[in-house]
């Protein structure tokens, strides 16, 4: 389903609370295996090599609230980043929607 207005405030919210507590960002190139087995997402229909980049955002794996396999971001620390505002939903196939958003000052 859509988020709800009350769920893209919440949504919003988080994503300022986590820019306001200035988590790094860092990857690491790991066996595709064993970054699965460390609970990184990836995209189910995509292709990955052997050993895959995976963007972690913040201290450690346990405590990350991201890591997924990813080309990379561009930037190294949460602090970087603006506010966002939810702009649109679609959906994308059986049970999966995209949200977009934008940054906002």
């Amino acid at each position: 389903d859509k988020l709800s207005e009350d769920q893209i405030k919440k949504v919003e919210a988080y994503v300022k609370e986590k820019i306001e507590q200035e988590l790094p960002v860092y990857f690491e190139i790991i066996p595709q295996e064993e970054a699965k087995q460390k609970g990184a997402s990836f995209m189910e229909n995509e292709t990955y090599p052997d050993k895959v980049k995976v963007y972690i955002i913040g201290k450690d794996w346990d405590s990350a609230i991201s890591k997924e396999f990813c080309g990379g971001p561009h930037v190294t620390n949460t602090s970087q980043l603006k506010p966002i505002k939810i702009y649109k939903q679609k959906n994308v196939g059986e049970g999966k929607n995209r949200i977009y958003a934008k940054f906002i000052n």
